[in-house]
């Protein structure tokens, strides 16, 4: 029987997965915001009011009062962009059955296709960044990262 051996990377081994893990994030994202910008501009939509509609598509419904403060913004300036987004067609705004005072808001079918479309824009950019990888890319270098964290995960299961 093998005895299980813990994988511990020393602190400047850390230290470097870490750097090139956030090098690959800022280089994708980079790359999706850029693919994502002409897509939002069509439907008039701006970056933070896309990321709200990402959120809401994973939730039943969120209260105003939780929207402003997920988007770290105040009741007034999540309610101008409720607005916006609601006079697109993307969310809808209704009042909670147990109290009446208490504003909800609901994605609509339509915010949820511009949701999964730009899912699908965001899956295809990522795998031709990953079919052009090289050792020199943050790509590269981010899989050979993770692949390593894998394999020696994979060895102390043993």
């Amino acid at each position: 029987m093998m005895s299980r051996q813990s994988y511990t990377p020393s602190d400047s081994q850390h230290e470097q997965d870490v750097q090139h893990l956030a090098d690959f994030v800022l280089f994708s994202q980079r790359s999706c915001i850029l693919r994502l910008s002409p897509e939002l501009t069509k439907g008039k939509v701006s970056f933070p009011q896309f990321f709200l509609l990402a959120y809401l598509a994973e939730e039943e419904c969120l209260s105003m009062s939780n929207i402003a403060k997920m988007m770290g913004h105040s009741t007034a300036a999540a309610t101008g962009m409720i607005d916006k987004l609601q006079e697109l067609g993307h969310l809808k705004r209704y009042t909670a059955s147990a109290d009446r005072r208490k504003i909800m808001v609901r994605i609509t079918e339509q915010g949820r296709a511009l949701v999964a479309q730009m899912r699908e824009n965001i899956a295809t950019d990522l795998a031709q960044m990953m079919a052009r990888e090289d050792s020199t890319t943050p790509m590269g270098t981010a899989r050979r990262v993770i692949s390593r964290r894998t394999a020696a995960a994979r060895k102390n299961m043993a």
